[in-house]
């Protein structure tokens, strides 16, 4: 029974961080070229790259956010509380393209770790209260999503 209990405390939040993920990808997939604002803009810095990747638009995050709120109203969370996290791993995830345009990778290249990491921790530690997480479990599921992410990368480039 305690077992269970634990599973169910890890499964909703890795099911979010999931469907956030998840959503932003089938949004690209579904809706192609259209609605395809970046994130940043188009801004360049001073060294003339991206602030972002192009392939991080408002569209991704207005779809994390939706859907994950719709999510979290299914497993009796709340909308509100699905839409932040879904916009939090969105906000993550542009962190992670942030320092990859930084570390002047090409866009899309992937980085094990740096592209899982900052879109599942961001909202695992920001509403981990009412996630009913602490600091380790907020670890735990970012841990378990990032492995899921990297076994699964090669599906989503199809």
């Amino acid at each position: 029974m305690l077992f269970e209990s634990h599973l169910h405390q890890f499964l909703i939040p890795l099911l979010l961080v999931v469907t956030a993920n998840t959503a932003a990808w089938a949004a690209a997939r579904v809706f192609g070229t259209h609605w395809t604002a970046p994130l940043d803009f188009g801004r360049r810095l001073r060294d003339g790259t991206r602030l972002l990747d192009s392939h991080k638009t408002w569209r991704g995050l207005i779809a994390a956010a939706v859907v994950c709120g719709v999510a979290a109203q299914i497993l009796q969370l709340g909308f509100a509380l699905g839409a932040a996290f879904g916009t939090l791993a969105m906000l993550g995830d542009a962190t992670s393209s942030f320092i990859k345009r930084r570390l002047r990778l090409p866009p899309g290249t992937e980085v094990p770790g740096l592209d899982q990491v900052p879109e599942a921790i961001l909202p695992l530690l920001v509403l981990a209260r009412p996630l009913g997480l602490g600091l380790l479990g907020s670890l735990i599921v970012a841990a378990i999503f990032a492995l899921l992410d990297m076994a699964v990368a090669k599906v989503r480039h199809i």
